[in-house]
């Protein structure tokens, strides 16, 4: 019998549409969403985690950078270190998904990310006491570092700024950016990043 997702949400139907992030995007659920670190110290060792604890350790985070809203930066305690907390809030975040969708909520967590792993970046090159902003391809394991990180930061930062409890705030820009939403903060982010990159080109 094949694992699920909570005991509720199978992979069967999950499809990974962009070929860049495919290999590294870890679809198999685990026996149990907690990897212990194990491949912390491996080179590309996080693409052997599944993509659902990726976003459960990302939403483990607290202080000044966890957010940025309307141009405030968002702080506080957020859920550091509590990784029972933390799974709850992405069950119940599902949960919500699936009412609200009629999806496997897998799914839309993968749109997600695809929409929000930004293609371009920029980086500084200094050259005879000049700097320089050019445009550089993002490699596909940090497209989804990125995407994953911002996925967590609107989630975290929305929750500060509305009354709304966290999982309600993780599935509404879960969905926002599976539908590739402006109003996301993950999207937004993206394409603000792009914008940038072009600019520098």
């Amino acid at each position: 019998m094949a694992l699920k997702y909570f005991d509720e949400w199978t992979i069967e139907d999950v499809e990974i549409k962009d070929p860049g992030l495919k290999q590294y995007i870890r679809l198999e659920p685990p026996l149990v969403l907690h990897d212990g670190g194990k491949h912390a110290h491996k080179q590309f060792g996080k693409s052997k985690i599944s993509i659902v604890e990726r976003l459960i350790n990302k939403i483990m985070r607290s202080g000044p950078g966890a957010g940025k809203l309307k141009g405030k930066v968002i702080r506080g305690e957020g859920a550091c270190g509590k990784k029972h907390k933390t799974y709850n809030i992405v069950k119940k975040s599902f949960r919500r998904v699936a009412e609200r969708t009629k999806k496997n909520p897998i799914q839309i967590l993968i749109d997600a990310v695809q929409n929000s792993a930004p293609r371009d970046e920029t980086t500084r090159i200094s050259y005879g006491g000049m700097t320089y902003y050019v445009a550089v391809d993002s490699a596909p394991q940090r497209r989804l570092d990125i995407a994953l990180r911002n996925l967590a930061a609107g989630a975290f930062a929305t929750s500060f700024t509305d009354k709304k409890p966290m999982e309600e705030c993780l599935a509404d820009e879960l969905i926002l950016a599976a539908n590739n939403d402006m109003k996301s903060f993950a999207v937004s982010r993206k394409d603000e990043t792009e914008r940038i990159a072009r600019g520098a080109r």
